[in-house]
Order: structure tokens, then C-alpha cells, then sequence
């Protein structure tokens, strides 16, 4: 039989993101160590070469101020680069450190039986060969420039004249910062944006495979996720990640507020989806390990139900029927404290969860999602009624 140790002596080490041509390309600009230290220096070289550029063209330009959304004043730029860019990148650590340890514990848990070792092992490079992929990589930086630039340009850039277009008879005429704008840091944040929807897409299918395995779950186990719960708590890692999606939100709409006399209002069926969407898109992938939780907590009921049936006609017949021996003290018998054990037990099992997520994984989700949005508040009320509000729901 394989040991613990042995397997993961042998098998391949688990990170969603230690591989892949752009970890390759950090790692040979000295972007990147091989534990993806290096933090400090890829944000701001990334930043940089994102937005940096756009302050020096727009000043050459002569549209650092002055114009009718001028650089200066975008906030929707400065969000995404300043902000949703250096976030995402500091995410791909957060998963790494935290994601690692979660595999580990199908194995260390005993969760992942021996005979199933060889098929989680499998699950695992067939996880770190998608994420290796070079033709997926290149068919992201394919997508960015074309749907993607499409995409931006006919439904999520301003139509009025900007630092980075110009609107004429003819349509939008692209300042020498506009096209950087667009084909430099627009497709620098798309694809990495949609490389980590990959990366999140490598770990889903990874966790489908372990969920078709046979698994072995305790019903009684205190986590009240059959032990599973680890699970839940792993989608915290991925916390960065829907922060950044929600200041992206939030820069937009804050464009369109100052810019295009919108109210904060008008968004909030987006809001709402942009919450919704991405909160279900971390916490559904988990929901594939429900048919082995219901199986594990049908059959804990039946078969602690036995035993408490048992355990109960037993003490029964002891101590209320009259058959317990002779100078025998109810007082500090132990069976007492095993029927109070018995009975919390078959709580545990009754209480038990059939996703491996509570409603405390939700709320943070949510909160985490939604918190780059709040400032936006100030724009529909005062400040000092805001705080008032908030106040009274903490309270």
C-alpha cells in the first residue's frame, strides 16, 4: 500500500500557477522566482508598462487635463491599472500558498482512499499539463485581440471624445495614447484576466475528477461537511480575484456617473448579476462533491439510528425496566455520559451540510465582491448619512 508520504514524494506538485508560457516569461525577465517571489517587482513592472506610457503619451498629447474625459480624471484607467492589474497578479500567490495545501489534504485526511491514490494522482497532471498548455495561452493572446478588442471598443469604451480617441464625423480617431491604450494595456489586462478564468477553470475540472472518485467521508466529522470543509474555506484564496473583478465594475460605472450622467441606481441590476455570477461561479464547482455527502449522511443516519435504537432500548431496559444489577449507582454511571455522547453525535450527522460550504463562505464572497463598489454610495448620499446607515445595519 502506498503511504502518504511516498505519494507525495511521487507525485507531480500541485499549483495553479507555477507553469504556463507567461510564468516561463517571468521567470527568465527575473520577474519571478520559483515560488512566484518577486511580488513587489511584477506588479510594478507590469503596472508600469500598462499605465505609465498612457501618462506620458496623454502628456504629449496635451490631454493630461483639458479634454472631455481627460487622463487625469478617468477613473475607470486608473482603477483598472492601479488597482484590478496589480491585485490580479498578487492573487496568482494567495492561490498558490493556499490551493497547494487543500490537494494535500484529500491524502492527509484519508479522504482520497488508497486504492484511488493512482486515479487522484492522474487527476493532478492531467491538471498541471492543461495549465502548461501553450496553445491555450496563445489562443487567449488570440481572443484579446480580436473579440476582445472588439468587445472594448464597441461596448465598453466612451463614445465621446476622450485622452484616448477623438470623436469625429467618421467615428472615434485614436490619440498616440489611445493606441497604446489599446493594443498594449487593454490586451495586457484582458489576457490576464482571462488566463486566471482559465486557471480557475483547470481547478474546477480537477476537483470534478476527484468528486468521481470513491471517497470516504465521516458524517460524525465535527467540520459538519463530512470533512470536507476544507474545501469551502479554499475558496477564500480566490477572494483577490472577485475584488478585482468588482473595482473593475466599479471604475466603470464610476465613468459612466461623472462622464455620462448616469446614477449609480441604473447599475444595480449589474451589480446585483456581477455579485451573484461570480460568487456562484467559486462556490458551484463544489457543489459536484453533493451526491457524496448526501450518500455519507443518508447513511450516517441509518446507521447511527441502529446504534442509537440499540444503545437506547438498552439503557432502557437497565435503568428504566428495572435490570440494572443490584448496588449498581445511576449517579456517575458512565452510561449516562454515553448516551449524551450518542445523541450528539446523531446531531452531528443530522446537522450535516450537503455542500462543503457554509453560509459564512457566501457573506464573505459577497462582501469581498461588493466592497469596491461602496464608494460609490457617496455619489446618491452624503457621507455622514452613509456612515449612519451603516452603522444602524452593524448594530
Amino acid at each position: 500500500m502506498m503511504s502518504k508520504q511516498s505519494f507525495f514524494q511521487e507525485s507531480p506538485d500541485f499549483s495553479l500557477v507555477l507553469g504556463g508560457p507567461l510564468y516561463q516569461l517571468y521567470r527568465r525577465a527575473h520577474l519571478a522566482g520559483p515560488s512566484l517571489d518577486l511580488l513587489r517587482r511584477r506588479i510594478v513592472v507590469i503596472a508600469s508598462i500598462a499605465w505609465l506610457p498612457l501618462l506620458l503619451f496623454s502628456a504629449i498629447d496635451g490631454h493630461l487635463t483639458g479634454v472631455g474625459v481627460s487622463f487625469l480624471h478617468d477613473i475607470e484607467t486608473h482603477v483598472r491599472f492601479l488597482i484590478a492589474v496589480p491585485v490580479l497578479i498578487a492573487a496568482e500567490l494567495v492561490v498558490h500558498l493556499r490551493i497547494r495545501p487543500v490537494v494535500k489534504q484529500f491524502i492527509d485526511r484519508g479522504i482520497v482512499i488508497p486504492e484511488e491514490v493512482p486515479k487522484f494522482n492522474t487527476a493532478i497532471e492531467s491538471a498541471m499539463r492543461r495549465r502548461n498548455s501553450v496553445a491555450i495561452e496563445v489562443g487567449l493572446l488570440v481572443l484579446v485581440y480580436t473579440i476582445g478588442h472588439w468587445i472594448w471598443s464597441g461596448q465598453i469604451a466612451l463614445g465621446s471624445t476622450t485622452w484616448y480617441a477623438i470623436r469625429e464625423d467618421t467615428g472615434l480617431r485614436f490619440t498616440l495614447a489611445g493606441y497604446w491604450y489599446a493594443f498594449a494595456s487593454i490586451p495586457i489586462f484582458q489576457f490576464i484576466l482571462l488566463r486566471w478564468y482559465f486557471r480557475l477553470l483547470v481547478w474546477f475540472g480537477f476537483l470534478w475528477r476527484v468528486s468521481r472518485l470513491n471517497l470516504f467521508l465521516t458524517p460524525t466529522h465535527p467540520d459538519r461537511a463530512g470533512g470536507l470543509n476544507f474545501l469551502g474555506n479554499s475558496t477564500y484564496a480566490f477572494a483577490p480575484f472577485l475584488f478585482a473583478q468588482g473595482a473593475v465594475l466599479s471604475g466603470l460605472i464610476a465613468s459612466r456617473i461623472f462622464y455620462g450622467g448616469q446614477n449609480l441606481i441604473t447599475f444595480k441590476v449589474d451589480i446585483a448579476s456581477l455579485v451573484i455570477v461570480f460568487v456562484l461561479f467559486i462556490l458551484c464547482p463544489l457543489t459536484m462533491f453533493m451526491p457524496h455527502l448526501t450518500r455519507a449522511k443518508r447513511h450516517g443516519l441509518r446507521e447511527y439510528g441502529l446504534l442509537a435504537s440499540r444503545y437506547v432500548q438498552e439503557f432502557d431496559a437497565k435503568w428504566i425496566r428495572g435490570g440494572a444489577p443490584a448496588g449498581e449507582a445511576l449517579i456517575g454511571s458512565s452510561d449516562i455520559q454515553s448516551l449524551a455522547d450518542l445523541g450528539n453525535s446523531y446531531a452531528v450527522v443530522r446537522e450535516m451540510r450537503l455542500v462543503p460550504f457554509g453560509l459564512e463562505a457566501v457573506i464573505q464572497l459577497v462582501i469581498v465582491t461588493v466592497a469596491p463598489i461602496l464608494p460609490l454610495l457617496l455619489t446618491i448620499m452624503p457621507l455622514e448619512e452613509l456612515i449612519d446607515r451603516l452603522i444602524k445595519v452593524m448594530l
